[in-house]
């Protein structure tokens, strides 16, 4: 896991630093890119173009190891890894990208030309050498973005390893209480005002038909590796959805739980005023990563640089839907 988690990060690095590459004029020997990807022996096989603003968002890299490569290594390694950056908040890109992190807020980004561009590269790539021989990785936005095309896949049957890092999670911060009891109280009580409103929405329709089909169980095959930080409130809540969920069952409440746990209030509202709106963030199954090592702001909580240092106290857990 350390090594997969430190080369995927190290190629998302890599889209970064190309799109300050592009905007800093830097090419061929005196862009800063390339050494992100060439010390694990992949080479840059295309760069993902946003149709707006031009900017670099994405690349697909290809494993090229050397001949004397083991082989063991080899079998653990992709063909291909797919990387998505998150928001440059200088430059030429800043507006862009805050405008998608917006859609990401109020679950559009499925509608914008950027994720188009990258579910289409995608399914592409899964068409040419199959899912089984591609990683998906992400940072903050572009791990919204990796977890999209993920998730159209494997509606599809095709679970494509992902590596999201920092990944948004749409939610007021409850992670960041202290005191346990008024946390537990706060997500219980969420838990039923979203199981209510589920039912009071959508339970005509899941009457009409039959058999019903629950498509957020059809998705729980796929478990992307997620790596949050609990100092990060921008992913933090993760922890806290995974974990609630395991004490709902042990509470007896895991119907309630069920049904919560794949909805979100603001798409519920959305959905009542007939505007239909998957909650992105929303996943049956993870490996989760907490970074549990000290972070001394929210820069360093959030950034993409801790995921590949040696030295980290990490907490993992693997998370289940049934």
């Amino acid at each position: 896991m350390y090594h997969g988690k430190s080369v995927a990060a190290s190629l998302v690095q890599g889209v970064y630093i190309l799109e300050k590459d592009r905007q800093g004029q830097r090419y061929g020997v005196n862009a800063l890119a390339p050494p992100w990807w060439l010390f694990f022996n992949f080479q840059l096989l295309h760069t993902l173009v946003d149709d707006v603003d031009s900017s670099i968002f994405g690349a697909i890299y290809e494993f090229k190891p050397p001949p004397c490569y083991c082989s063991y290594n080899l079998h653990r390694n992709p063909r291909f890894v797919i990387a998505f950056r998150g928001t440059i908040t200088k430059g030429d890109t800043v507006s862009r990208d805050i405008k998608l992190d917006m859609h990401c807020v109020i679950n559009g980004l499925h509608r914008t030309s950027r994720a188009q561009i990258a579910i289409q590269a995608v399914r592409n790539m899964v068409t040419s050498v199959g899912g089984s021989n591609i990683w998906l990785a992400g940072h903050s936005l572009g791990s919204s973005m990796a977890m999209l095309a993920a998730k159209t896949m494997a509606k599809c049957g095709i679970y494509i390893e992902s590596f999201l890092f920092n990944p948004p999670y749409i939610s007021a911060p409850i992670e960041k209480i202290k005191a346990q009891k008024v946390k537990h109280g706060l997500r219980v009580a969420g838990s039923m005002i979203t199981a209510g409103l589920t039912i009071a929405v959508k339970g005509k329709q899941q009457q009409r038909s039959f058999p019903t089909f629950d498509p957020f169980a059809a998705l729980s095959a796929w478990i992307p590796c997620l790596f949050v930080n609990p100092s990060d409130p921008i992913c933090s809540e993760y922890k806290g959805y995974f974990e609630h969920r395991n004490k709902m069952e042990e509470i007896g409440a895991g119907n309630i739980e069920r049904l919560a746990t794949q909805n979100s209030i603001g798409c519920l509202v959305m959905g009542a005023f007939g505007k239909e709106s998957e909650p992105l963030h929303l996943i049956p199954s993870a490996s989760l990563t907490v970074n549990l090592s000290p972070s001394k702001d929210f820069k360093e909580a959030h950034g993409i640089h801790q995921w590949w240092k040696p030295e980290m106290h990490l907490e993992s857990n693997l998370y289940k839907y049934y």
